[in-house]
């Protein structure tokens, strides 16, 4: 039960960080924080709801593996077990990206997006009284990135109120891609978790941004039967063709900041180890440092106090490097966690919610409305926050949950 302290803490800390406490809308933000309650609730205690999670895993499973036909035609006998990371990663993660990318594309083309994002953001909206363009961000992000996700509200974005545009960075930073999803299911990630954060994130996004950036401002509502602002295609073909190609560009940025981020943290990690020595302290590093730093912050999630160190330093690396670096680290060391800690862990790391986010959305935001780049520099390491503490509700409430599952 420890997780209802941390619950307590971050909302806390949330509010302490308001800009307009007294402007703070009780029944949004109440309403918000009841939903993403009752989708952890829903989605890890209940019977019904942990058996329909588990038939939607394996519904994405078997999408998945038709990503194998692809890889084997590429790259043969190379795709398959290795006793290598780097190995199994370079021909059994990466491509997987691209085929879901490709997928998502033609879903768009379909008009199957639209209308799951269009129901979805409707809901929210009704639910929580957000604003119309915020809920249906919100609701993009479930499926999308957080480049992809504000194209929906693309035309609105130059007028939107610092409320609006505040939850809009926050719920891209706050969620995952549905494709990146897909990578971090290769590495061994299970699936139903990532599943039920991505939907936890959808109204956690929004009670964190309510929180910290309450509305003062009355949102401009676009006209009835106005269409979502996305991608055109001019048949499935282009379709397939251009998500393939944003998935390979997608797959180039990942691996070369994978290579990059761990061939850095090996020379910190070789920098600390010899300083340490030299004050005599052995085994010095930066996965170290962090744990050390946020062991208090994992206790506080659920997770138990000589598993918090490990699971500190996990947290920790996604935010100042990113979730991508922190997942590869988490399936090197999951065997060393319980499956409770385990769970939690991948709560608290599904989300883009680290340092270069801000740089992303501020190229992203910035090129859809030039003349809003000096609010997104301004509120992005508060989105990024807030995103943050979205994050770490999601897991606190699974360790609620999968404690009283297991009472």
């Amino acid at each position: 039960m420890i997780s209802l302290l941390g619950v307590i803490l971050l909302l806390s800390v949330a509010v302490g960080l308001s800009s307009n406490r007294s402007a703070i809308r009780l029944r949004t933000v109440s309403l918000a924080f009841a939903l993403q309650v009752t989708i952890g609730f829903v989605a890890l205690f209940t019977d019904w709801g942990i058996a329909a999670l588990g038939a939607a895993s394996e519904y994405v499973s078997v999408l998945l593996s038709y990503s194998r036909a692809g890889m084997e035609f590429m790259f043969g006998g190379l795709v398959g077990p290795s006793d290598s990371l780097g190995f199994i990663f370079a021909f059994s993660v990466l491509p997987v990206v691209i085929f879901f990318s490709s997928l998502i594309a033609v879903l768009y083309h379909a008009r199957i997006m639209q209308w799951l994002i269009r129901i979805m953001g409707g809901g929210l909206r009704a639910m929580l009284h957000t604003s119309h363009t915020e809920s249906l961000s919100a609701a993009a992000n479930i499926f999308v990135g957080q480049a992809e996700a504000p194209l929906v509200a693309r035309p609105y974005i130059p007028g939107m109120t610092r409320s609006e545009l505040f939850a809009v960075m926050v719920g891209g930073m706050a969620s995952i891609a549905g494709s990146v999803m897909a990578g971090y299911v290769a590495l061994g990630v299970p699936l139903e978790y990532l599943l039920a954060a991505s939907f936890m994130a959808a109204p956690g996004g929004l009670l964190m941004a309510k929180l910290m950036e309450p509305e003062t401002d009355r949102p401009a509502e676009p006209e009835q039967g106005e269409q979502l602002a996305t991608e055109k295609y001019i048949n499935f073909i282009d379709a397939a063709a251009t998500g393939a190609m944003n998935g390979l560009q997608m797959v180039g940025a990942i691996g070369a900041m994978l290579l990059a981020f761990i061939a850095l943290i090996a020379m910190v990690n070789g920098m600390l180890e010899a300083g340490g020595a030299w004050v005599g302290i052995e085994q010095l590093t930066l996965e170290r440092v962090l744990g050390g730093l946020l062991q208090p912050l994992a206790w506080a999630l659920g997770i138990p106090w000589d598993e918090a160190q490990l699971a500190g330093s996990l947290i920790g690396q996604k935010f100042i490097l990113n979730e991508f670096v922190a997942y590869v680290s988490y399936s090197e060391v999951a065997g060393q966690l319980s499956p409770h800690a385990q769970a939690i862990v991948i709560f608290a790391l599904c989300g883009f919610a680290n340092l270069s986010s801000i740089a992303i959305l501020l190229g992203g935001l910035g090129a859809v409305a030039p003349g809003r780049r000096d609010d997104i520099s301004r509120y992005g390491f508060r989105a990024l926050i807030a995103a943050s503490l979205s994050n770490l509700m999601s897991a606190a409430l699974a360790g609620f949950f999968l404690t009283l599952g297991a009472a």
